[in-house]
């Protein structure tokens, strides 16, 4: 195959394209969910293609096919220039690209066991073990748990000379607990709702869960939200998980800060940003302690990868400084129109996809102290763990969120559970309102696995570390 995109590389120059990259792709996926002490669902994929990108002419073209033979791959290449172009036809503005010097390179993501060497059958036994723990009782309605994992290898190459390839495994899990009475329906999740968490790591990320271990906690805290009373309305201080940070860092920093929906070509799903390009550098996104980092070389990090998919190298940027927006996630494209050269974050979900500006791991770099120490330093506050539902408009300001739990802070020591808890705020106004992060002892990359963007659309894992955050005098209330 690296033979066959060598020739089909040299096949694009000499038809003149300006530039020209093709990226192989072969994906292995599996997964396993049980069910109230039944396997529900075990499902096992392979997909393996090209994709092929040309600019030509100031437009670009992009095509793919799944088979390998000379003919394919010399089809879709034309299909390719021929798209650019018919784009260039219709291009408004000239396309340059930042420098980027060729690259020669492998990378492989941190893996002490392969999850596809791990019997199914020692899976199964993991979540049939935290499920039966989970179901002794009679008011727990739904135990699940889901096992993930991927293996992607990667080749790319382009006109410039860079040539790189990337194996990638990821493994994620989670488990979680419906109780439920009379009309009432709660549910605990570990080690994060919406599925738990992932990595780029082999099966002792899973394994490290302890999902058995962790399945009394999540079933009697579940029971605990049936007789909990609901949530107080009015403004309190918030100390955040790190799971629940995770999301919010995801929708209030992550999206805003891609530069193709602050210049209006991307705008699906998620919509825009608050964040334009006459803000950076001065803005005040948030306090002088908030700190926020791009960085895609943080090992096992589910936004981690040697090299983007236009083939530049993994990188460690500012986003906030000192409380500041300094900087964005960009591509070769869209980073000279801001002065600068890419910062890598250009990421396409398969083989057949055109790659988008994309989320690596953006994290809130730690502060100091423990959570213990920063709930002991609260006199009257929540706590809130595990995000359940969101809501956040098509500039990335107005939000809502909903979490699984709650519990009072009185006296710096925690109080009573409260159940359907939810905060709001404004962007900016809210991080401005953070006056403490917990230092390393608490800080870790969370991930999330369904990052959704672009038309049609495609789902990618992002990465973002995070650590317990308080928040000063936020509107909460409950939410069913």
């Amino acid at each position: 195959m690296n033979d066959l995109l060598i020739e089909m590389r040299d096949y694009l120059k000499r038809r003149g394209a300006d530039y020209a990259d093709l990226r192989f792709e072969s994906a292995m996926r599996e997964s396993v969910e049980v069910r109230n002490g039944k396997v529900e669902r075990v499902s096992s994929s392979q997909d393996q293609g090209v994709g092929v990108r040309v600019l030509l002419g100031g437009g670009w073209g992009f095509a793919a096919t799944s088979e390998s033979s000379r003919q394919a791959l010399r089809q879709t290449s034309n299909l390719a220039m021929e798209v650019a172009r018919a784009s260039a036809l219709v291009s408004r503005h000239k396309v340059i690209l930042a420098q980027q010097a060729p690259q020669k390179g492998e990378y492989r993501s941190p893996c002490e066991k392969d999850p596809f060497e791990v019997p199914l059958s020692v899976k199964i036994d993991l979540l049939m073990r935290a499920c039966d723990t989970i179901q002794r009782d009679e008011r727990i309605r739904v135990a699940r748990g889901n096992i993930r994992w991927s293996k992607t290898r990667k080749w790319f190459l382009n006109t410039e000379g860079t040539e790189t390839q990337q194996e990638i495994i990821v493994s994620a899990a989670g488990i979680e607990a419906t109780a439920v009475s009379g009309n009432d329906a709660q549910k605990r999740s570990y080690p994060a709702g919406h599925e738990g968490d992932a990595a780029t790591r082999g099966f002792e990320f899973i394994e490290q869960m302890n999902l058995p271990g962790n399945a009394v906690r999540v079933r009697e805290e579940a029971l605990m939200l049936l007789d909990a009373p609901e949530c107080p309305a009015g403004a309190q201080d918030v100390i955040l998980s790190g799971s629940q940070m995770a999301l919010q860092i995801h929708e209030s920093c992550g999206h805003p800060i891609e530069l193709d929906r602050v210049l209006g070509t991307e705008l699906s799903l998620a919509g825009g940003s608050f964040l334009t390009l006459e803000r950076q550098g001065h803005f005040r996104y948030g306090s002088p302690i908030v700190h926020i980092t791009a960085d895609a070389t943080i090992p096992g990090g589910r936004g981690s990868f040697g090299y983007d998919d236009e083939g530049v190298p993994a990188q460690r940027y500012d986003i906030v400084k000192d409380g500041i927006f300094v900087g964005y996630l960009s591509s070769r494209e869209t980073a000279p129109i801001i002065g600068a050269t890419s910062g890598g974050a250009m990421r396409a979900s398969g083989w057949n996809c055109i790659p988008l500006i994309r989320m690596t791991n953006v994290n809130l770099e730690p502060g100091k102290g423990s959570l213990k120490d920063l709930i002991s330093d609260t006199k009257k506050g929540l706590l809130m763990d595990s995000n359940r539902v969101w809501s956040i408009d098509d500039r990335r300001m107005n939000f809502q969120f909903g979490c699984e739990i709650a519990w009072e802070i009185k006296n710096g020591k925690l109080g009573r559970v409260l159940k359907n808890p939810a905060y709001r705020g404004i962007t900016p106004e809210f991080w401005s309102r953070c006056d403490a992060i917990c230092g390393t002892e608490d800080w870790r990359v969370w991930g999330i696995s369904n990052c959704g963007k672009g038309e049609p659309m495609q789902t990618i894992g992002t990465g973002h570390g995070a650590a317990p955050c308080r928040f000063n005098s936020v509107h909460v209330g409950a939410e069913k």
